[in-house]
């Protein structure tokens, strides 16, 4: 088969597509036929920094997400032939994942599903839209009658965090650091340039998605009304962890600060998303589709952030 694989640091423009074996099932693990998957940060930074970590056993094939067919369930409980969707637990890092023709992913991962959604745009679901999800409703508790802040809404997550709280019913509030940026979030109730201070320039927020991460974090609490829920999931921001951070003084009393760690999937929150999408029609957000063959090209878009959106790649 196919795969790219990774044993230093690489940028996008110098991937290659690699022969290697099929790899052979073994209990407890299914083969898929990776039909599409979608790139993300996490293997951005597994290519340019992380894969020299002494913890990746190399080379690797990177992939933290993929959907497709089961080829072979092994002694497990699937059925050859069957949709699937993959993501997390060590998938690109720990195992061999998903930049691959076939991938060999143990079962508890690997999570079946009901829709007509073509591969391409399934593609855009598993780890933007499980992110966005628990995000949303398991860490904020969002109620269609909340006011929503998606702090660095013009990415992936912040796309698919729109589309999910408009179709609930919510007003959003929605912020880019671009002027030029704007037009992509024109269809929220409020879209925001972000110069580094909201509070007192947005109002009535009930809940906020901040995705800019601790660069901001302390004027997103700010920002919130009293009772309001700030839940940190990105870090798009570049800084990873507040140094000095006091949260007697820095958390507003009546304000709740938590996040969400997409590093846990379940059959049951795969139900519960699909099962949305499908009551409400709608079609997962993916800024641009490469073909497999072309897998230089996209990591080489994504490197030059030249895509809005989620890059998903077709095999």
């Amino acid at each position: 088969m196919k795969a790219v694989l990774l044993d230093k640091i690489t940028e996008g423009k110098d991937i290659v597509l690699s022969e290697c074996l099929v790899p052979e099932v073994k209990p407890g693990w299914v083969l898929i036929k990776v039909k599409a998957f979608g790139l993300n940060h996490s293997e951005q930074i597994l290519r340019r920094s992380e894969i020299n970590a002494a913890y990746i056993q190399k080379p690797v094939i990177p992939g933290i997400e993929c959907v497709g067919e089961v080829a072979d369930p092994s002694d497990t409980d699937l059925k050859p032939g069957q949709k699937v969707v993959a993501l997390m637990g060590g998938m690109g890092r720990s195992f061999n994942g998903s930049y691959a023709e076939y991938a060999l992913l143990p079962r508890r991962i690997v999570f079946p599903v009901n829709s007509d959604l073509p591969w391409e745009a399934l593609g855009a679901v598993p780890e933007t839209y499980f992110t966005a999800w628990g995000s949303l409703f398991e860490c904020l508790h969002l109620k269609k009658e909340d006011t929503l802040l998606i702090r660095g809404a013009t990415c992936a997550l912040g796309y698919a965090a729109m589309q999910i709280a408009k179709a609930l019913g919510c007003r959003v509030i929605a912020t880019t650091h671009k002027e030029s940026k704007l037009p992509l979030i024109a269809e929220v109730d409020e879209a925001v340039i972000d110069d580094g201070r909201l509070t007192g320039k947005v109002h009535g927020v009930t809940k906020a998605l901040d995705l800019i991460g601790p660069r901001n974090l302390k004027d997103t609490l700010t920002a919130v009304e009293k009772g309001g829920i700030v839940c940190q999931t990105g870090i798009l921001g570049g800084v990873y962890a507040l140094n000095g951070f006091d949260p007697i003084k820095d958390i507003p009393n009546g304000v709740y600060l938590t996040g969400f760690f997409s590093n846990y999937p379940t059959q049951q929150v795969i139900d519960e998303i699909f099962s949305f999408l499908n009551e409400k029609k709608l079609v997962p957000v993916s800024g641009k589709v490469f073909d497999f063959e072309n897998i230089q090209k996209a990591l080489t878009a994504q490197d030059g952030g030249k895509v809005n959106g989620k890059i998903v790649v077709r095999v």
